[in-house]
């Protein structure tokens, strides 16, 4: 049904509201719209090159993956018929031959159809390493990808390796016929061709990108005629847009905590805890002698009031964790000790350890003193008192916290991946898509301070833990990686390679009479099924 919304009226340059007629094709009714509010620009729309978190939201309504994850973590076919596994035959018994058959009404935007010869594509330049991808995660283990038959296609890996599914869900499939062969890819990205539920119609840099819905969409036409995105890099801004009804969405990076209270009595407005899997914790390099000691890593994280920074600094708004998984993945731990602060325990187990105080208060045990630098991205107010709440508590017992923030571009280039930093103040995402694959960050040979590949910028070290990544990688038993991955998130805990503070939830909003939002832990972007978005008649 197409709503006539009158007071939503659609966007011009710099955030103006449009004098002219909107360049419409005919509508039965006055077409329907939302409006979407991200205080981050979506600039990336080659869904394979590197981007961020907002692109994702754009790129997931205009391409479409093999298959999805909806927000209970089941994969959902997309342009696949269905989801290969070693029940239905698309998976060989050791995992290693994939077989994919593509439905037959799939068509990019230009009406051209999608074929194998596009996931084909798609592949190769995944597998192409002059090309600047994203990512190659699981591409890598690809022996060898043909096609078929027209829609249908089969490829090898080197090894079973479970979390390519997970990856393959985020994977967009992009146009051989637009593509191949194509160095400068500007053309299409000023105008990217995709084949999900809407189309490219317009954009505005700085100020909006607009697209309307795909009449030929193979999983049923979208919930609305159009969908604006809007860029509003001022939260407050943001906010007061939400407020008055400027926008229908109020997406990443949410509702500030300070504003949290006020937006749940806003008339009109619906506000919504959406977990992210990002937890925000204490990373340590463990190859600076003050932290080889567990010893101190557990006396820090006891020392730290992280209750009293939840309740007093976000308004209980995120979740306290102890795990490096999100609660809402089918793979956490809910049985992990739990975090207690006891300042007075903290000093007591340095004591006992040979960690003394020494001149000045500060505590030191063979020539090393307890003090480091604590680093996060300048200019974030909030990270900011979180620091000064730890460095304040950690100078009751004796432990010196220094504070020395770092723009994000020096902050998150070497001294970050390389490993320079003591401590760091940092949000991570371990998994692997919505698989809980997090041996990039804590196997032995992930680190890059030590000539691996990887993100274990913690320089953490355990056999015991590489082994259990290896064979829950190799096993497509949802019940055996279980068991494997809840001893992995225990050793990881008892090793404190970083100090869990909490998980992460952005607080989003829509519009009362907006239906079909749907917060999506597996997914970077709560636009996952905008196509299913629509207005209730009492939205008119």
């Amino acid at each position: 049904m197409k709503l006539h919304l009158p007071r939503r009226r659609f966007l011009g340059a710099a955030g103006c509201v449009a004098v002219a007629a909107p360049r419409w094709p005919a509508f039965a009714d006055a077409p329907s719209q939302i409006i979407v509010g991200l205080a981050q620009e979506p600039t990336v729309f080659h869904p394979l090159l590197p981007h961020i978190e907002v692109d994702d939201g754009v790129h997931m309504n205009l391409f479409s993956p093999l298959w999805s994850i909806d927000a209970k973590g089941a994969f959902v076919p997309d342009l696949a018929e269905n989801v290969p596994d070693q029940n239905n035959g698309g998976l060989s018994a050791g995992g290693l031959t994939w077989r994919v058959k593509l439905r037959g009404n799939a068509f990019w935007h230009d009406g051209r159809p999608v074929t194998a010869a596009d996931v084909v594509f798609t592949f190769q330049t995944l597998l192409d390493p002059s090309f600047p991808a994203y990512s190659r995660k699981g591409f890598e283990f690809i022996e060898h990808v043909e096609q078929t038959g027209p829609l249908e296609l089969t490829w090898r890996m080197r090894k079973p390796y479970a979390p390519f599914h997970a990856i393959l869900a985020s994977a967009m499939i992009v146009p051989a016929h637009l593509l191949k062969g194509v160095s400068d890819t500007t053309a299409f990205t000023s105008k990217p061709v995709g084949s999900g539920p809407f189309i490219w119609d317009e954009r505005v840099p700085s100020d909006h990108i607009r697209l309307r819905a795909n009449p030929h969409w193979h999983l049923g036409r979208a919930g609305v005629d159009y969908a604006i995105i809007r860029y509003i890099p001022d939260v407050t801004v943001m906010f007061t847009q939400f407020e008055t009804g400027e926008i229908d969405y109020l997406g990443m990076p949410g509702i500030p905590p300070n504003r949290y209270r006020q937006a749940l009595t806003l008339p009109g407005r619906q506000v919504f805890r959406a977990p992210q899997p990002f937890v925000e914790s204490i990373a340590i390099n463990l190859a600076r002698p003050q932290f080889h000691d567990i010893v101190v890593r557990q006396a820090i994280y006891t020392a730290i009031d992280k209750l009293g920074i939840l309740e007093t600094l976000f308004e209980n708004i995120e979740s306290d964790t102890e795990s490096f998984l999100p609660s809402q993945s089918s793979y956490y731990n809910p049985d992990l000790p739990k975090q207690t602060f006891d300042p007075q325990a903290a000093a007591e187990s340095l004591d006992r350890a040979g960690w003394r105080r020494r001149l000045g208060g500060v505590r030191a045990r063979d020539g090393v003193k307890l003090e480091f630098v604590n680093a996060t991205t300048s200019g974030n107010a909030l990270r900011q008192q979180v620091q000064e709440v730890i460095q304040q508590n950690l100078a009751d017992i004796g432990i010196i916290m220094r504070i020395e923030n770092r723009p994000a571009a020096v902050m998150w280039g070497g001294y970050w991946s390389q490993s320079r930093f003591d401590t760091a103040l940092v949000s991570v995402d371990f998994m692997t898509g919505s698989d809980p694959d997090a041996s990039s960050y804590f196997t032995s040979d992930a680190s890059p301070a030590r000539g691996g590949a990887g993100q274990n910028v913690f320089q953490l070290a355990d056999s015991r833990i590489d082994s259990l990544f290896l064979k829950a990688n190799a096993s497509f038993d949802h019940e055996t990686r279980l068991s494997y991955y809840r001893t992995i998130q225990s050793l990881v805990r008892a090793d404190l390679p970083f100090l869990p503070l909490y998980q992460q939830s952005n607080v989003e909003g829509v519009r009362t009479g907006l239906t079909g939002f749907e917060s999506n832990v597996n997914v970077r972007s709560n636009l996952w099924n905008l196509a299913r978005w629509r207005w209730t008649s009492s939205a008119q």
